[in-house]
């Protein structure tokens, strides 16, 4: 389909605006769920296992950001209010924190399918129903994308993104504490990377891998 050639600004951000809001709020709230399965009720306790988009949004890194950045054609970069983990809470501290933090990115990649699944329905319906098929193929082929690119970032061992986290979890202790000292930077190194081109430069490949896979698995 070339519909995405012939939409406007305005019909763009309709399409790309729901996958966004599940893919930031499934995102922490399945942070805050796994830390729930492994003990730490602090994400429950403040109402942070909510699928409500609004109780996960961050004005500038939800929003803000990511609008500059749709509009301009670049790499889509952003991020949510973080679920709150006690790591203390939970029963195995160390393991149990990679655990929380995989859940995130692995949250993404079922996302990801789930749109894929989304796409087919919309192509399914393209012929004898074009206005709900079009819009739904659409939406699933952003959903893709956007869950991939997500997934992707937040597996960077970049403080304060998850994969930082998984790492911490797997290596010696010497790591964990080196992150810690690094994650008040970590968003500045983030934005330095974004606008110096090197975190597309990182990121594009694998991405691209991820979603050439995935279209594959659909048939496209």
């Amino acid at each position: 389909m070339s519909a995405m050639e012939e939409l406007n600004t305005i019909q763009r951000l309709i399409i790309w605006a729901p996958p966004i809001l599940l893919a930031i709020t499934l995102h922490e709230v399945a942070h805050g769920w796994t830390a729930l399965m492994f003990g730490d009720t602090t994400a429950k306790s403040q109402g942070r296992l909510s699928l409500n988009p609004l109780r996960h949004i961050d004005p500038m890194g939800t929003v803000l950001i990511p609008l500059l950045l749709f509009l301009l054609g670049g790499f889509i970069f952003g991020w949510a209010k973080p679920v709150p983990v006690n790591v203390y809470r939970l029963r195995h501290p160390k393991r149990d924190m990679a655990w929380v933090a995989l859940a995130g990115p692995g949250a993404n990649l079922t996302m990801a399918l789930l749109w894929g699944l989304v796409m087919i329905l919309g192509q399914i319906l393209y012929l004898s129903l074009p206005y709900l098929g079009v819009p739904l193929y659409l939406m699933g082929h952003a959903g893709i994308i956007i869950n991939v690119v997500v997934g992707v970032l937040n597996l960077l061992p970049v403080p304060p993104l998850d994969g930082s986290r998984v790492l911490s979890g797997l290596l010696p202790d010497g790591f964990g504490q080196l992150m810690a000292r690094l994650e008040p930077f970590g968003m500045i190194i983030l934005l330095l990377l974004l606008a110096s081109g090197v975190l597309g430069y990182i990121l594009q490949p694998i991405i691209v891998s991820v979603l050439t896979a995935i279209f594959t698995v659909f048939g496209y």
